[in-house]
Order: structure tokens, then sequence, then C-alpha cells
């Protein structure tokens, strides 16, 4: 399997470091969807990250589908979802709360550094800078009871995504997400990105 797409975005991240943890293997192609659009527009026309090229060469799209895909590729001991339907439910919630935190990052990011001056509307930024907000003190609360993982004694996809979403916030909006408001988070993405696995595949 090939997975295309820059390891600053939390969305190939976490896919390289979910693929890593379920023993599965892949080439990583760090390819741009700006620098080297028309590159990443061979593989995909869509330009899209990440995307996974499977083994039979069928084009994959969506970090959550991919990770789908890897769910049932892995051996059953090193699946990354609970199988309780309690554990399971509180997992696919806390992996929402993060997944919404890295799409409001990115809608920031986007009307300030795309978006010119002249154009951005504050009332929209206000309007998701408080989501973004609303999502991490969600997940603060969530991730509060991490010992140091949430589920199990290793890292499972709810700590993975968790982990890489603040770390992309706090690199991509320091001003606003403030690692000293979120000690839970700040404690979870230090144990993670201490791991191996986050280790091979660094945000850059």
């Amino acid at each position: 399997m090939q997975l295309i797409g820059l390891l600053d975005s939390p969305y190939v991240r976490r896919v390289a470091i979910s693929f890593s943890l379920q023993g599965l293997r892949f080439d990583h192609q760090p390819l741009s969807v700006f620098s080297t659009f028309d590159a990443f527009a061979a593989i995909n026309p869509i330009v899209k990250a990440p995307t996974l090229v499977n083994d039979d060469g069928t084009v994959l799209i969506d970090s959550g589908l991919i990770l789908d895909l890897g769910e049932r590729l892995a051996a059953p001991d090193l699946r990354l979802i609970p199988s309780g339907m309690d554990a399971y439910v509180r997992s696919q919630r806390v992996i929402g709360l993060a997944l919404a935190a890295c799409e409001k990052t990115v809608q920031i990011v986007y009307e300030r550094k795309l978006r010119p001056a002249e154009k951005q509307h504050q009332p929209w930024v206000d309007r998701v800078q408080g989501q973004l907000v609303a999502a991490y003190r969600l997940l603060e609360a969530e991730v509060a009871r991490a010992n140091p993982w949430l589920f199990d004694g290793r890292p499972l996809q709810a700590d993975v995504t968790s982990a890489v979403a603040f770390r992309f916030s706090r690199e991509m909006l320091p001003g606003i997400i403030d690692a000293e408001a979120y000690p839970a988070l700040s404690r979870l993405s230090a144990h993670a990105e201490a791991t191996e696995a986050f280790s091979a595949f660094p945000y850059a």
C-alpha cells in the first residue's frame, strides 16, 4: 500500500501512525496538495490527502474510510477500535470531537492564509473559533480519564486521533490553543509523541 500526503495533515498522520500500530506495511509518499499538485493529481485527480493506493491499485480517500480498511486488515489483537459496545460508543465520541477540532482548525488556517485579507469575514472566524474551543473543552473532559491511555494499556484510535489533532491545532493556532489550558490533552499528547509509532511519523 502507498499512503500519499504530508504529515503536517492530521488526517494523513493519523493514518500513518494507526497503520504502524496495526503492523500494516505501507510506503509513504510525502506529496503536497499545494506545492506538488500535479504529481498528486497523477495519482488521485481529486488531490485529497490522505490518499491510499491499495495493493490491488484501488485508490481510496478519506482518513476514516482508510482507517476502516486498516481495522479489517489488522490482526484482532492490533485493532484500534474497542470491541465492547460502551467503549465503542465512547471511542466514537472522542474521535468525533477530535476530528471536529481538526476541521475547525483547518477552516481558520485556510481563512487566514488562503483568503485575501479584505475578503476575510471576522464574524465567521469568531464563530468557527468558538466551535474549536468547544470541541477541545469537551475533548479535555473525555481525555481526563486517560491513564495514560483511554481504553487499554496501549494507544487506540481515540488516543491517536486526539493526540494528533491536539498537536496539529497547537502548531497551527498557538494563539488560540494553549497547552496550559488543556492539561489532560497535553499529558496524552506527550505520552503519544514519545511512542515509537508517533516518532516514526512526526509532525512536519
